[in-house]
């Protein structure tokens, strides 16, 4: 049985007096309102200047709604406010209206005891997510259901169902459960496609254009448009019918609930609101809504919300946990997670809304079309005034004009830069990597430091039981590789057979892997409860006992040994234990039985209980590698009962137990690991292990697979709390040879790895490894020193998940691009909070982060990264492309304005059309090259580097048509062309030579704009580009050496007289080729240059780590390490 929680996040606005607030204050999603209401005088101020701008305006309010606002409406208090416009912290704004809605009973605690005044709810609604106005309090804040304000033990002990007015009425308010996808009707999608900015701009080029004359060329512009729209109305239908499909419909769906009276009533699943309290039905169902477990236990896959690939239990929320505020994070393990508001809907939403992504490459590129804008208008007055010099007509004189904005700024430059992103995203998804926020393939090009989890990530998920360390005595006892070996009705085997949350589903025991691998091992067997034998209370328990049948009670002969298990307090990350609470078959009392990590247990048990060898057998184990957990046990009074052990406290019972043993599982590197922190090394990429495991076994590990080589020295940095204090140790190298019985494993002395001289010599390049424990002193005691440590940071071990999460933000304050991978929901807010996730899980898609890989394996680690290099490296080189065209096509138009004269339509079809559009789309198609190398990709449009290659590319630009036209001039035969007073001569030597010559330049730009190595595969191996550069630079040469005269006529191309003029022409091209290559492949990468460009920035800023380990190079006295 569970409760419906309802909305899950968190929010705050306040201030409703004055016209402006802040929602989600002091969280990451701030967002800052305005209240607007309605203005007479304002109004006819709006429409005054619609028509003044002749519908203008009517478009730029179309795209930014919050200036239409703001002249049409009047700033007001959020109190009366009708019209509230949100900013966020990314400067985008969105206006909603506030919208009301009656009440006919008032609705109580759907987010505090206060009712709506007058029975009128205020609100509006934003993203999914409503927000209403609280009279008593005087501020907008978000409509939340019983996950936040309430105390567990209300919520288990009031939540007692709804009537069904109670029901409607809350129904009224937070509307229908469900998440909800619009698809847009093909007619509403063209609409907005057609009035996008890009589309604008076209319909005023093509009109232009027709005004010119340029018939056929505006018709085909016109033509390729609609296609363009229509493959754009397709796919975004698609994605929404997709994205539609992965949400999958509630309708039609219909689960029981308890009214407030106790009976039973069957509902539709849409109906939910919180505070219903549902009967989970024994065959299962899909979660449609945030659900607290009030009884029972529930096996839950949230492999799409969190990543975590196994099956998790769910264990009923309990009185004991008492006045504890109840949170869906805190107490997770109680919460069915699914419902725009709830974690199903975070994911949708993080699809649907994106948050942009901290990369400068876009706004870049607008900076840079602004700067070609600069250039259109000079070219503007330029041409002008030439026109008007040569006596054109004044209306030739303005169309000329405005058709240089239509060449110099080329609106499909945008979507030409996210041609390399759409090419990676579909190779990515062939190899099973999924990604729901493409932004972030190019910022994967830049990536310097790739956080790792250990489990399930760096080794296999199943762990294999190496055997178990019984207590003996005062100490622990030798190696005992099988358990059924011990006592079998001893405390250590009950312990094994009882303290997990193993589950059966469809006949099949289910659970964690190192669960099923300890349960199988005692050759014990399960049985759960029968169907309603409960009645939604667990006082008929799962049972385990032995498989072997004389297994007997002594005092009750014939009477099966059985243990059933009362009471699971389910495994936490933060708490790193679980435990049962179990009763024997005709025994007097229950029994406590806890495992998890052995500093843990040890803490928590009687310590004349914790072996006296304790600590040296641990690290004995760990430093190999193996997953050491401990065991303890605890007998509880006979006075506790039943409906006592609900009501206790998790802290209470499992305070002073008896340690019985360790467990020792073996956690094998899967075969993938070390070769990709191979490459990632290779490639001076900072790999480091983020783990919540023990740090032994975590360095243990990272000396395996190469994260902590074998010939750099660690070192352990130990901090204690009272007082603060750091101590810092060298780490002990271990031989990972071992006998084949195990026996001998540990015979040899383990001696220092480095000595304390020789760390000091060298290039001094030690590597640091911390515990969660260590690393919480540093931030908060010693933040001085937390950059030099974490540079060096190597192995972080025993970290929370919120731990994980701080150290990525702290990676990225010393300006790392920092990536992590990992495979669980412990690593979920590392995921979100680094440059690029990268989750290993069989969904398509998680809300844990942008990166999804099927394949669970780290071999997706450098795809990704070298997926992002291409794609970076071929956005850069597109755009380089797009912008250099736009440069030949404006030096070509205001060379030929010059003689009054201009390229013809279909000469620009040939160029814009069967040359640009064709070579810009293929172009992007070459794929990633298979290694990755140390040198990075440049990172910003704006780089000394790109900058000096366009504007040396620029000036070959000008002299190459110059050259050719002084050319021309030179010839004995030429005749110029006779100004025309309508300027729409086309066909005449000048026009010809700049068209047959440039069209050569578009084809070696994209010839020299694809790069291959090191970032992509060599151009040949992209055919497609490969045989339209071909064909297209062979039917160029055929139209300047011999053209057929009816594509003389149709191209309006004037014959060249003289094969030594053509032969000559080809030779200029050969050279500007030749130049053109040298430049780009040689002299902006050459050693002169480079160090000439540095000279220039010297002064600028470094990363933030390269100074610190420069710093830790050159101080020899740190750190004082301590010597045993």
């Amino acid at each position: 049985m569970a409760i419906v929680q309802g909305e899950v996040q968190y929010s705050i606005i306040d201030q409703g007096g004055v016209p402006e607030s802040y929602i989600n204050d002091d969280i990451d999603d701030e967002m800052k309102l305005e209240g607007f209401k309605s203005s007479t005088s304002r109004s006819i101020l709006y429409w005054i200047c619609i028509c003044l701008s002749l519908g203008i305006l009517y478009l730029i309010f179309y795209w930014k709604p919050n200036l239409k606002v703001k002249l049409k409406m009047a700033r007001c208090c959020l109190t009366s406010a009708e019209v509230v416009i949100i900013t966020n912290n990314y400067r985008t704004s969105f206006v909603e209206k506030v919208q009301f809605q009656f009440i006919d009973y008032g609705v109580k605690n759907f987010s505090s005891n206060t009712e709506p005044k007058d029975q009128i709810l205020r609100y509006f609604d934003h993203k999914h997510t409503r927000y209403y106005w609280d009279e008593e309090s005087n501020y907008f804040t978000e409509l939340k259901g019983l996950d936040e304000g309430y105390t567990c033990a209300y919520i288990h002990d009031n939540c007692n169902g709804l009537s069904d007015d109670h029901r409607r009425d809350k129904l009224r308010v937070f509307g229908e459960n469900r998440i909800k996808i619009d698809v847009k009707s093909y007619f509403k999608l063209f609409i907005e496609e057609v009035l996008n900015p890009f589309y604008i701009f076209q319909i005023f080029s093509i009109s232009l254009w027709m005004a010119d004359e340029y018939y056929y060329y505006a018709s085909c512009i016109c033509l390729m448009s609609l296609i363009s729209i229509g493959i754009s109305l397709y796919e975004t239908r698609k994605q929404s019918e997709t994205l539609r499909d992965m949400v999958g419909s509630s309708e039609g769906f219909f689960i029981e609930i308890l009214n407030d009276e106790g009976h039973k009533a069957t509902v539709d699943v849409t109906t939910l609101v919180p505070g219903d309290v549902i009967i989970l039905p024994r065959k299962g169902l899909v979660m449609t809504c945030d659900a607290v477990l009030l009884t029972g236990n529930a096996i839950v896959n949230e492999s799409m919300l969190t990543g975590e690939s196994v099956p998790v239990t769910k264990t009923s929320l309990t009185p004991s946990e008492g006045n504890e505020q109840y949170s869906p994070e805190n107490h997770k393990l109680h919460t069915l997670f699914a419902g725009f508001s709830t974690a199903k809907g975070e994911l949708i939403c993080s699809i649907l809304f994106p948050k942009p992504v901290g990369f400068k490459f876009y706004q870049d590129s607008m900076k840079f079309i602004g700067a070609l804008g600069c250039l259109a208008v000079i070219g503007m007055a330029y041409s002008i005034w030439n026109l008007i010099y040569l006596k054109v007509k004044y209306g030739k004189v303005v169309i000329r004009a405005l058709d240089i904005v239509t060449i110099v700024v080329p609106p499909g430059l945008p979507a030409a830069m996210t041609i390399g992103t759409i090419y990676s995203q579909s190779r990515l998804k062939k190899q099973n990597i999924f990604c729901i926020s493409p932004a972030r393939i190019n910022i994967c090009g830049k990536l310097k430091l790739i956080c790792f989890d250990k489990t399930g990530t760096l080794t296999e998920d199943g762990l294999d039981l190496f055997g178990v360390l019984p207590l003996q005595g005062k100490c622990l006892a030798l190696s005992v590789m099988q358990p059924t070996d011990l006592p079998s009705l001893g405390p250590f085997v009950i312990a094994m057979a009882t303290c997990h949350s193993l589950t059966i589903i469809d006949g099949k025991l289910t659970g964690d892997p190192l669960d099923l691998n300890m349960f199988n091992s005692t050759n014990w067997v399960l049985e759960e409860a029968g169907a309603d034998s409960s009645k939604f209370e667990t006082l008929a328990p799962t049972v385990v006992r032995p498989t072997s049948r004389d297994v007997y009670y002594e005092a009750q002969a014939k009477l099966p040994f059985e243990v059933g298990i009362i009471k699971q307090f389910a495994f936490s990350s933060s708490l790193q234990r679980m435990s049962v609470v179990t009763r024997t078959l005709r025994a007097s009392h229950m029994d406590l039985y806890c495992k998890g990590a052995p500093e843990k247990i040890a803490s928590l048990c009687d310590p004349a209980t914790v072996p006296e060898d304790f600590q040296a057998r641990l690290q004995q184990y760990t430093k190999k590698g193996f997953r050491v957990l401990a065991i303890a046990w605890k007998a509880l009074d006979k006075k506790v009962t039943w409906h006592h052990v609900q009501k206790m406290s998790r802290e209470k019972l499992e305070y002073g137990m008896k340690f019985l043993g360790l467990l020792i599982m073996e956690n094998r590197l899967k075969p993938q690991t070390t070769p990709v922190i191979t490459k990632l090394n290779k490639a001076d990429i900072k790999t480091v292990m983020v783990t919540g495991d023990n740090i032994l076994t975590a360095l243990s590990v990272a000396r395996q697979c190469g994260i902590a080589p074998g010939k750099r020295p660690v070192i352990i940095v130990n901090g204690q709390l009272n007082p603060p204090n750091l101590t810092y140790k060298f780490h002990e190298n271990v031989s990972n040879e071992e006998s084949e019985d195990g026996s001998s494993i540990f015979e040899s002395d383990m001696e220092p790895f480095y000595h304390l001289e020789e760390a000091k010599c060298s290039d001094r390049k030690y590597l640091f490894a911390l515990s969660g424990k260590t690393y919480a002193i540093l931030r908060e005691n010693y933040s001085e020193l937390l950059s030099r440590i974490i540079t060096r940071g190597a192995v972080f071990a025993r970290m929370s998940p919120e731990q994980k999460s701080q150290l990525v933000e702290n990676f990225q304050s010393l300006g790392y691009t920092v990536g992590f991978c990992g495979d669980g929901a412990n690593d979920c807010s590392a995921l979100k909070m680094a440059n690029a996730g990268i989750s290993l899980s069989d969904a398509e898609a998680s809300v844990a982060a942008p990166f999804t890989s099927k394949t669970p394996n780290i071999e997706c680690v450098p795809t990704v990264i070298r997926e992002g290099r291409a794609a970076l490296v071929t956005s850069f080189g597109t755009f380089k492309y797009m912008a250099l065209y736009s440069i030949v096509q404006f030096v070509s138009v205001i060379i030929l304005y010059s003689f009054s004269t201009n390229m013809g339509d279909f000469q620009f079809l040939y160029i814009d059309l069967l040359i640009t559009t064709v070579v810009a789309i293929l172009m992007g198609h070459t794929g990633a090259y298979r290694a990755l190398v140390q040198k990075r990709p440049l990172g910003s449009l704006f780089s000394s580097v790109n900058l000096l290659s366009v504007f040396l590319h620029i000036i070959l630009v000008i002299a190459f048509q110059v050259t050719v036209l002084l050319f021309l001039q030179a010839q004995p035969w030429y005749v110029r062309v006779k100004p025309s007073p309508s300027a729409n001569v086309t066909t005449c030597s000048e026009t010809s030579l700049i068209f047959l010559t440039t069209s050569f330049q578009y084809l070696i730009l994209a010839f020299i704009f694809s790069k291959g190595r090191p970032y992509r595969l060599p151009i040949w191996t992209n055919l497609p580009f490969t045989i339209a550069l071909i064909l297209l630079t062979s039917l160029s040469t055929f139209l300047l050496i011999y053209p057929p005269k009816f594509l003389a006529k149709f191209l309006q191309i004037t014959n060249l007289p003289g094969m030594t003029f053509k032969l000559t022409l080809m030779g200029i091209i050969g050279i500007y080729f030749l130049m053109a290559l040298f430049v780009e492949e040689f002299l902006i990468t050459s050693c002169c240059i480079k160090r000439f460009l540095k000279c220039g920035r010297k002064h600028g800023k470094k990363n933030i780590y390269k100074t610190i380990e420069l710093d830790l190079k050159m101080d020899t006295n740190w750190p004082p390490l301590e010597i045993d």
